[in-house]
């Protein structure tokens, strides 16, 4: 019998742990097995947050309301894109000619009176490839930041992207013109890459690495098409700034790591969140004297 007893063991009882464990986590809900609407979120928990606070996310986690900012500033973009492209096409749809230079969105330097176009340069681009890239980055990033973080946070990190883009652009390479959202698009990458270096032992170390390099790459590779086509390249007509790229990263590796960086938290109470309000207004100040009275632009 006791013989009997010991063949109806299992005979690995180390395995039966480690799946019991597996199936624990798969059914965390008193042994309910996970749907499609959990596991999404699970996943969005383990990119976008440390580890302490994804429990928190979980608990709360829902679509509603839907990430509904960048969506729509999504669609406002292609609308715009293909207004001009179908208006005034160009080979392969790039509209970087007439349309867009008169258009009363693009930034131009002696236009910079009309202070809108500071913002409004964001839904204006170059061509396909410019429109593609924005849009496939920012619905990447944007829409599971936006789960997260919620579309107020998700709008104010990249309109400060888009701001802090300009503004840069007109003071430090001041008689260029300006089109596109590389700005807030970079605002998000910049504020998403802050907080996987800053909570990389709180992540999986093979995902934050990935996470890591997939910026890195992006951004360079970015960068490099960007420089080309600005000094490489010599397009007829105004030239195309590329400095919006280097004040939307800035813009989210300070505003936009404080925003996402104070998940469950309150922003008025964090000392880092004045410290880049501070900033940010000094910068938009300065931004403003020396557009008025320093700028060599008409």
């Amino acid at each position: 019998m006791a013989d009997d007893d010991l063949e109806q063991q299992e005979p690995f009882p180390v395995e039966t742990d480690e799946r019991q464990a597996r199936d624990e986590e798969e059914q965390p809900d008193g042994g309910v097995e996970m749907g499609c609407h959990e596991k999404f979120h699970r996943l969005v928990s383990k990119w976008m947050l440390p580890e302490h606070l994804r429990e928190k996310y979980l608990e709360r986690a829902n679509c509603f309301p839907p990430p509904i900012f960048i969506i729509l500033i999504s669609i406002a973009e292609l609308a715009v894109f293909i207004y001009y492209a179908v208006w005034k096409p160009q080979k392969q749809w790039v509209t970087l000619d007439e349309g867009i230079w008169n258009s009363p969105l693009t930034y131009k330097p002696e236009c910079r009176q009309e202070a809108w176009r500071f913002i409004s340069y964001m839904f204006v681009h170059a061509g396909v490839q410019h429109i593609l890239g924005n849009l496939l980055m920012q619905l990447v990033v944007g829409i599971a930041l936006e789960l997260v973080h919620k579309g107020f946070e998700v709008g104010m990190v990249y309109l400060s992207g888009v701001l802090a883009g300009s503004l840069a652009s007109s003071i430090f390479d001041p008689l260029s013109a300006l089109v596109g959202a590389s700005g807030g698009v970079y605002a998000l990458l910049g504020g998403y890459f802050m907080n996987a270096v800053v909570n990389f032992r709180e992540m999986i170390p093979l995902l934050g690495v990935f996470r890591i390099l997939f910026i890195v790459v992006f951004v360079g590779l970015d960068f490099g098409f960007a420089f080309y086509r600005r000094f490489v390249k010599h397009e007829d007509g105004l030239q195309v700034s590329f400095v919006a790229h280097f004040g939307g990263i800035v813009a989210g590796m300070t505003v936009g790591y404080v925003f996402f960086s104070a998940y469950n938290a309150k922003l008025l109470k964090d000392p880092r969140f004045w410290i880049c309000i501070v900033g940010y207004t000094i910068f938009v100040l300065f931004a403003v004297f020396f557009n008025i009275f320093l700028s060599p632009a008409p």
